[in-house]
């Protein structure tokens, strides 16, 4: 068997055994990828009339919200765009099932216009298309201890058959025939080429950015290819898999109030943030720090100053991990690793990457139906031939198999049957 056969087999039967599950990720991507886009479109409740008067200070938006989440402390705050309703959430993420419940709050008047509650796997809580959507890709819709193994271990089976793709494309001549065969698809061609060549070329062409979309994706699923990556990328250094939100001081004895959130807001407003999105993360108990995420570039997750405050003393606390700090202070290796969901969405340069992604997730679940459809043609055909007998030739070599002679009688010509007739 030849290389490039062996690579075939391989490319074969992994796509088989993965097709399914690479099927329901890559759609489930495909739809997920203009998620911001439609919600915008279809959640009227999410925009308040812009105002010019300034916002509800952190504290007051709290108490309103924590009035409807029956005696739970809010755990995050988000103040949004100047026409977007803030958001006051609670989520217990050390209790399994817990629900995501959002207050969401005109920022400017205090009046509550919708309240969500979902559960991250899908059971429980209000209906949420895209949370259903996005529980499909991270885990089939399992359990997420079951699901997200196998949807891991999918993913980057199929990382192997879209190296082994570029193998099995790659021509060994490349003459103008070969070209035509591998960048362009025979539209005027018959179903099986038209179906061939969906998978050939279309496969090549989206490769690229499927392999980043893979990767990228890996990262979730498995804290060795992340630590790897990680360490790659920064020249060496170690990827703490708990994020280092800093501690604040208990032996300080002070009381805690809500009034320090206020202050640390206020002071970031006031430089300069006041229009721009800001997602804080309120203190549960005593040694937690405050920490402000404020998003410098709308619409990205990557481009961010995180600031962290001892909920005490309001002390600046060095925070550690790729996602501390002012995103101007990050390294190379830093801001790649922040980048990692963006590039997976493809939000990372805005719509034309969403657009390029939407389409290569699009290929990306087309690729096991029409590779599926190749398999399957071919098997027919294998069959076909099969079952036609081939007609064997005689041959004299063997004296049993030769021909019976035929025996020839002399038929006697007109004038000797006239002679006989005379003597007669």
């Amino acid at each position: 068997m030849t290389f490039k056969k062996a690579i075939g087999q391989i490319h074969l039967w992994l796509g088989l055994a993965s097709g399914i599950i690479v099927f329901i990720v890559s759609i489930t991507g495909c739809i997920y990828v203009f998620q911001q886009e439609i919600r915008d479109l279809t959640e009227s409740w999410r925009f308040v009339e812009k105002q010019s008067k300034p916002y509800l200070i952190p504290s007051q938006l709290i108490a309103i919200a924590e009035k409807k989440l029956n005696g739970k402390r809010a755990t995050s705050l988000t103040y949004a765009k100047p026409n977007e309703a803030a958001v006051v959430s609670q989520f217990n993420r050390k209790k399994k099932g817990s629900l995501f419940t959002s207050v969401y709050i005109n920022p400017y008047t205090g009046e509550i216009l919708n309240i969500r509650a979902t559960a991250r796997g899908g059971n429980g809580g209000d209906f949420d298309f895209f949370r259903f959507i996005l529980n499909g890709h991270r885990a089939l819709w399992m359990p997420y201890e079951i699901g997200r193994p196998v949807v891991g271990v999918a993913v980057l089976v199929f990382v192997i058959m879209l190296i082994s793709g570029m193998i099995l494309w790659w021509p060994k001549k490349w003459s103008k025939a070969n070209r035509d065969k591998s960048f362009k698809v025979k539209w005027d061609g018959t179903s099986k080429r038209v179906n061939y060549d969906l998978h050939n070329v279309w496969g090549f062409y989206s490769s690229f950015f499927l392999l980043i979309i893979s990767l990228t994706g890996l990262v979730y699923s498995f804290p060795w290819l992340s630590k790897g990556l990680y360490w790659a990328t920064t020249g060496g250094r170690s990827l703490p898999m708990e994020r280092n939100l800093g501690v604040s001081d208990t032996t300080r004895n002070l009381p805690v109030t809500l009034t320090s959130v206020d202050k640390v807001w206020l002071n970031l407003t006031n430089q300069g943030n006041a229009t721009k999105t800001m997602f804080m993360s309120l203190p549960q108990t005593p040694k937690d720090a405050i920490n402000i995420t404020v998003y410098l570039k709308p619409d990205n997750f990557y481009k961010t100053d995180v600031y962290t405050y001892d909920q005490f003393t309001l002390k600046p606390l060095k925070a550690t991990g790729p996602f501390s700090g002012r995103y101007e202070d990050a390294d190379a290796g830093d801001k790649l690793r922040r980048m990692n969901y963006d590039l997976h969405v493809g939000s990372v340069m805005g719509l034309p990457t969403k657009i390029l992604a939407f389409l290569a997730s699009l290929i990306s679940a087309s690729l096991p139906v029409t590779g599926f459809l190749i398999w399957w043609g071919r098997r027919k055909k294998g069959k076909k031939e099969e079952g036609k007998k081939p007609i064997q030739k005689r041959t004299t070599a063997d004296p049993s198999r030769r021909p019976t002679p035929v025996v020839r009688r002399k038929i006697p010509v007109a004038t000797d049957v006239a002679s006989e007739v005379k003597q007669s």
